[in-house]
């Protein structure tokens, strides 16, 4: 099974989390990691190139930390420009369809704020909605999400499991 993760950080040079992660899926065989900021800081996204990179995956992943409760800018601007009506959906866009599609997020606040009666009362699920619903338009499999939640206070020793986790996450027959 090939998997493409696509990582949307706008500084995974400053990064702690995500840039731990992103190493360690760096290190699976048949992993492709791919920094779209530093491919596209201009947001100029060459299509096609992106439309390839999704048509020889079997399993994508959107990697990207929560920010307002949502994705980096530039994860919705590939979206608008990459998953096109005749390509990606409608009548004649199959081009993903069988293929699985996970996010693997980390919002910066511990879990506990993430749950009905948390600070933000609604969980991590809820908000990556927007992304379960997009799957079901393009015809993927939206698997289970992995979630790095505590981002902005976790340990090294968490982060070390985590990454651990995030491996093994990766490297799972079906996420």
């Amino acid at each position: 099974m090939k998997t493409t993760v696509l990582v949307f950080h706008p500084s995974i040079a400053t990064s702690r989390v995500n840039a731990r992660l992103t190493h360690a899926a760096e290190a699976i065989d048949g992993v492709e990691v791919r920094y779209l900021y530093g491919l596209y800081p201009d947001f100029r996204i060459d299509v096609e190139a992106e439309q390839r990179v999704l048509e020889a995956a079997d399993r994508i992943v959107w990697q990207f930390p929560l920010y307002w409760y949502s994705s980096p800018a530039l994860l919705k601007q590939w979206e608008d420009d990459v998953l096109t009506y005749g390509w990606a959906y409608g009548s004649t866009g199959t081009a993903l369809h069988g293929k699985e599609l996970a996010v693997a997020v980390s919002p910066g606040a511990a879990a506990e704020r993430y749950t009905p009666t948390g600070l933000y009362q609604v969980t991590v699920d809820q908000l990556l909605l927007p992304f379960a619903t997009t799957s079901k338009l393009i015809g993927t499999r939206f698997v289970e999400p992995f979630v790095t939640a505590g981002a902005m206070q976790i340990s090294d020793a968490d982060l070390e499991r985590q990454a651990e986790a995030y491996r093994s996450w990766l490297s799972a027959p079906a996420c």
